[in-house]
């Protein structure tokens, strides 16, 4: 193994934020750069990794391991990448791959396939087809071009040392990858299929996440005889329903908690109290259809729901599959992301002596733009 690895995070970040440098920027709970430097070490795939960056001294202050070198970069992409090379020059390497640290998203297993074919090439690069349709300006006329033909080439890019220090060093031209000194030099470059997910962070939309809060509800309500039971909008058979002002559907009423709960928009009394004639013997799902709605309508989505049914019987293993059904179909939300669970109290207290049911609920919501 004589591979090194250069990451290049010395770019001004222009276009994705004025006060903020992208690489330092938190993204999935770490900075961006430590993306790349965390994979590149779990790889296991490199003698050292090169680090090239216009604050040297913050990253420094992270304790990486000796392996891991921060040098200083250059005015232009081409010179940062320029001092890697000459920096590594010393340890002849065999194979070196150039990546940018605004690409966070690339798998080791892309890292693999890149070294495998530089067995045979002397320089590999990953791209993907174009989703956009493109239209090319020329002068005043416009030009269709077939998507098909158009490669976008991602980063890391690998190459033999040897070649990629010759042609840098002779190149006095502004460029913006690796492969661009290569093709321009007539020397053959072999692409990879790279990764769609493998996307350059540019403009801070590139990085706005999700806000993901989280709920919790609770209902409990007696059972009595000569009553319908309705467990998650279905009618359950059993000897007793459920008593409330509308029809007791502990689990709907829950759902209505939590949803409520992690949006912060108070209780299922607030909307639906039960001094109101209007609400009398009113179905649960028609309940939980305008809570849905305004969710919905102001741009929030679920991310999965967890429910406990607490009861001796029924037994939630018979009717499991029809509540979670029920429950996709009234929120919305794909039943594999529901989970309904059965829970016993042991024979103690009202729920023990078959005279209540309750339920709990825990939903994740995410607010989007």
């Amino acid at each position: 193994m004589n591979n090194y690895i250069v990451i290049l995070a010395a770019g001004e970040s222009k276009r994705f934020h004025k006060k903020i440098a992208k690489e330092f920027y938190i993204y999935k709970n770490k900075e961006i750069i430590d993306h790349s430097i965390e994979k590149s070490l779990n790889s296991k795939l490199f003698k050292k990794i090169i680090v090239v960056s216009n604050n040297p001294s913050r990253l420094e202050k992270k304790n990486y391991p000796k392996l891991v070198k921060i040098i200083k970069g250059g005015k232009e992409r081409s010179d940062s990448s320029l001092n890697a090379l000459k920096y590594i020059k010393k340890f002849k390497p065999n194979n070196v791959l150039i990546h940018d640290a605004a690409r966070p998203n690339f798998s080791i297993n892309l890292l693999k396939k890149l070294i495998s074919k530089l067995k045979k090439n002397i320089a590999v690069v990953p791209y993907v087809f174009p989703v956009d349709s493109i239209k090319y300006k020329s002068q005043n006329q416009l030009f269709n071009l077939k998507r098909d033909k158009i490669l976008l080439t991602q980063t890391p890019q690998a190459f033999k040392f040897k070649d990629l220090y010759a042609l840098s060093l002779k190149e006095n031209k502004v460029t913006t990858d690796e492969s661009t000194l290569f093709i321009e030099n007539d020397y053959k470059v072999f692409f990879i299929k790279g990764e769609n997910k493998n996307n350059k962070i540019t403009y801070f939309d590139d990085v706005k996440s999700y806000k993901t809060t989280y709920g919790i509800g609770f209902d409990i309500h007696r059972l009595i005889k000569n009553k319908k039971l309705y467990l998650g909008g279905i009618n359950i058979p059993f000897h007793s329903g459920l008593k409330g002002h509308s029809d007791g559907d502990v689990i709907l009423h829950a759902i209505i908690d939590a949803i409520l709960g992690a949006i912060q928009k108070k209780d299922i009394g607030t909307y639906f109290p039960s001094n109101k004639n209007q609400y009398k013997n009113i179905r649960s799902p028609n309940m939980l259809r305008p809570i849905v709605h305004n969710l919905y309508k102001n741009n929030f989505l679920i991310n999965n729901l967890d429910m406990n049914l607490i009861c001796e019987n029924p037994k939630v293993s018979k009717y499991r599959n029809k509540i979670i059904n029920s429950v996709s179909s009234l929120i919305n939300l794909d039943k594999k992301k529901i989970n309904l669970k059965g829970k016993t109290v042991e024979k103690l207290g009202l729920i023990g002596k078959e005279k209540a049911i309750a339920c709990e609920v825990i939903i994740s919501i995410s607010k989007y733009d």
